[in-house]
């Protein structure tokens, strides 16, 4: 869907003043795709020569693997090493020529930067809808600063309020394991799916980059205390991590119809 924006590339304008004598310039169209670039190009104006980078997955972290490799190609970055957050994001990161590693050789990560699902007021993210969320909270646990990159539209006003929250599990007795957790939260009116690849009931089933599945929560209602429900699911045996990223970001940059707006822990 298209939303009005000013043109904000690289900046942290509001809309563009106009003259006194001029009248107010139109306000360009732009797509949730151009909003999430927005975000992704300053958010890669944090990264810093000679850091160690982990490297998101997403069609809007996409767009910072690919901006990092034009400005190292460009010779404006230098001695970066990107650690993926998955094997899409590696793909890409090797065919754009970005020196990788991983946690074993790199176990303190400088910057990563990454996009979300959900973002609440207190900065707690939903990530995972795309399937990559074990290796992200690995990777994004482990740095010093930990840029989020959305457009307005994954702004929430709790968890869960938007859409499915993942849990990654092991296939051995899956459906075990989710009956387990729809219970965990009757309360919530919480309904618990299997993930599949074309997203219908008969659909081969999606297996993570992990060889495990995912087990969607979709909430009627607010959870509650979100470290209470992380630390019940994560009690549960065959969970192996769930898509909640609690006080995690450090920085969250959202790209919305005012311009860009930076969100700091």
């Amino acid at each position: 869907m298209a939303i009005p924006c000013p043109s904000i590339f690289g900046s942290e304008m509001l809309p563009v003043e106009s003259g006194a004598m001029s009248p107010p310039p139109s306000p360009l169209i732009l797509t949730q795709d151009e909003l999430k670039k927005i975000a992704a190009y300053k958010a890669v104006e944090f990264v810093q020569s000679g850091m160690v980078l982990g490297l998101g997955t997403g069609s809007t972290a996409k767009h910072a693997v690919d901006r990092i490799a034009d400005l190292l190609h460009q010779g404006k970055l230098k001695n970066i090493i990107g650690i993926p957050t998955s094997k899409k994001t590696h793909q890409q990161a090797v065919s754009l020529g970005i020196p990788l590693s991983d946690l074993d050789s790199h176990p303190i990560v400088d910057l990563a930067i990454d996009g979300a699902d959900e973002v609440d007021s207190n900065l707690n993210l939903v990530k995972g809808r795309g399937g990559s969320l074990l290796r992200e909270k690995m990777i994004e646990s482990a740095c010093k600063k930990f840029i989020v990159i959305v457009d307005e539209s994954k702004l929430v006003p709790h968890v869960g309020a938007s859409g499915a929250m993942p849990v990654e599990v092991v296939p051995f007795c899956w459906k075990f394991t989710q009956d387990r957790l729809q219970s965990l939260f009757d309360y919530a009116g919480c309904v618990a799916k299997l993930r599949s690849n074309n997203g219908g009931e008969d659909g081969e089933i999606f297996v993570t980059d992990n060889g495990n599945y995912i087990v969607d929560l979709f909430f009627k209602k607010d959870v509650g205390d979100l470290k209470i429900a992380s630390d019940a699911i994560l009690r549960l045996a065959g969970v192996v991590e769930h898509g909640m990223f609690l006080d995690m970001a450090t920085t969250v940059i959202v790209a919305g119809e005012l311009g860009i707006t930076i969100k700091n822990k």
